[in-house]
């Protein structure tokens, strides 16, 4: 389950999620215990795709365009979820290319998943 402002996206070959803690102030105390102020956790999910067609991965790149989205996503603490999210770098290697009819597939495509 992966969907971006309800565009079904085809599932990543490799898919993460990271619980980040978002701190505002941590610091050490004289005994050297950590004082912590935790404002909140945050998602990140990593992605990578086999490879895809050109009408594949433009439907992922397209749909993921925007500067914050709405995500629905499998995630491991709350089961299927929905987080507005933004894009980290997108990175495509080229796997098959034919010249004669300018089309290709791509492999190993890269993203994340951050939320906002």
């Amino acid at each position: 389950m992966l969907s971006v402002n309800n565009t079904d996206l085809t599932f990543p070959k490799s898919y993460s999620v990271i619980l980040s803690d978002i701190d505002a102030n941590s610091q050490r105390n004289a005994n050297g215990e950590l004082i912590r102020d935790r404002l909140c956790v945050k998602r990140k999910l990593e992605m990578q795709w086999q490879p895809l067609t050109q009408d594949e991965i433009s439907i992922i790149l397209t749909a993921v365009q925007d500067t914050f989205f709405d995500c629905t996503f499998l995630d491991p603490k709350d089961g299927v979820i929905t987080k507005t999210m933004y894009v980290g770098d997108r990175t495509a290697p080229a796997y098959i290319v034919d010249e004669e009819s300018n089309t290709g597939k791509w492999n190993n495509l890269k993203m994340d998943f951050i939320e906002k």
